[in-house]
């Protein structure tokens, strides 16, 4: 869809369809039409957005997320009293969240000659949010990961749909569509997750995950790094837990379902139910690394989790066809999984525990 059909102006337009709904007290708000979003929507508690047959898009040039909750990035939002509660982001019909033309924002690139962290580039970034609901849409061109939650709980996030951007460029600067493993320094938008569930999140349910994603489809992972940093809640638990995911049909460049943590953060009580990588004869890409991928050979923090802090992982009915159905690796106490496939060539295991 081309640039001329959006109206500007989305998120001046969008927040006041806010402001009506809390002054009416009806406390939800519809948006229809196609518009070009340049700052980010805050969403309130108790509060019900819909989008109805409407596409947003992020404006050329800019940084900055589509929706966060109200109290993001606040010194309020990261306390307890200032937790916001109960939002909904519901889409209806064609609903679709599109990051447009990327900006250039990466990790390399984050934080220098004046550009803004990389979770700028988040369509939607959740941060100590309790009780929340995100279905129904459809994420086009994320321009870093799509969604990502941080100290967030007791949420359900379900049918969304992917298709991250698969422009590589070659070494005469020529854009081309379609992912190559052997071309992977071409790919211009890296690490293009779907779904991010980060550290303090629990009791969030994801399912009917579908589409195309550049990197993880979805990614739970504990860490301590600059953003959890920024967004941490003051006497809040940091444990990832409580996680439930259904559903995920998805081609993904890396892996389907990722599973970290490190630095002493916990992640436990975790259960993965049905996994299909459709990526055979995607026109995105040629083939992912794994369909399940637990833990990491590779130090992202001060230490790898111990088995005390990784445990109680149930994984099944997963069908992978990438480089390896699973990959295990760090520490991981009572590890349930059954009901595995590895499709064509793939190999079924990756265990690099003992490695750890």
């Amino acid at each position: 869809m081309k640039q001329s059909l959006f109206s500007n102006g989305g998120s001046a337009y969008i927040s006041a369809l806010i402001h009506a709904a809390i002054e009416n007290e009806s406390r939800t708000a519809t948006v229809h039409g196609n518009w070009e979003i340049d700052a980010a929507v805050r969403i309130p508690s108790n509060f019900t957005l819909i989008l109805d047959d409407c596409h947003l898009r992020m404006a050329d040039g800019c940084y900055s997320n589509m929706f966060v909750n109200e109290h993001h990035d606040t010194e309020k939002g990261r306390t307890a009293e200032g937790r916001d509660h109960n939002i909904t982001l519901l889409g209806r019909g064609k609903a679709i969240l599109d990051g447009g033309t990327y900006n250039g924002l990466s990790e390399k690139t984050q934080l220098q000659n004046g550009l803004p962290p990389i979770w700028k580039n988040n369509l939607l970034l959740f941060t100590n949010v309790e009780g929340f609901q995100i279905s129904g849409i459809a994420c086009r061109n994320q321009r870093w990961w799509a969604l990502n939650f941080v100290y967030c709980a007791f949420g359900e996030i379900r049918n969304v749909d992917f298709c991250a951007s698969d422009l590589g460029v070659d070494e005469n600067g020529v854009l081309y569509h379609g992912l190559r493993r052997d071309k992977y320094a071409e790919v211009l938008v890296k690490n293009a997750d779907g779904i991010d569930l980060r550290q303090g999140c629990h009791d969030i349910t994801i399912s009917d995950v579908t589409g195309f994603t550049e990197d993880d489809s979805v990614a739970v992972t504990g860490l301590n790094g600059r953003l959890e940093q920024a967004f941490a809640v003051a006497g809040m638990s940091s444990d990832i837990c409580r996680i439930r995911i259904r559903n995920v049909a998805t081609s993904a460049f890396c892996t389907n379902v990722r599973l970290l943590n490190q630095g002493g953060v916990k992640l436990y009580d975790v259960q993965i139910d049905g996994v299909y990588d459709t990526s055979a004869a995607s026109p995105h890409m040629d083939r992912g690394i794994y369909a399940v991928r637990i833990g990491d050979t590779r130090l992202y923090g001060a230490r790898h989790a111990t088995g005390e802090e990784t445990h109680h992982i149930t994984v099944r009915n997963v069908r992978g066809r990438g480089k390896y159905v699973i990959s295990l690796a760090g520490s991981i106490e009572e590890l349930v999984m059954y009901g595995i496939e590895a499709l064509e060539d793939t190999k079924m295991l990756l265990d690099q525990r003992e490695q750890a």
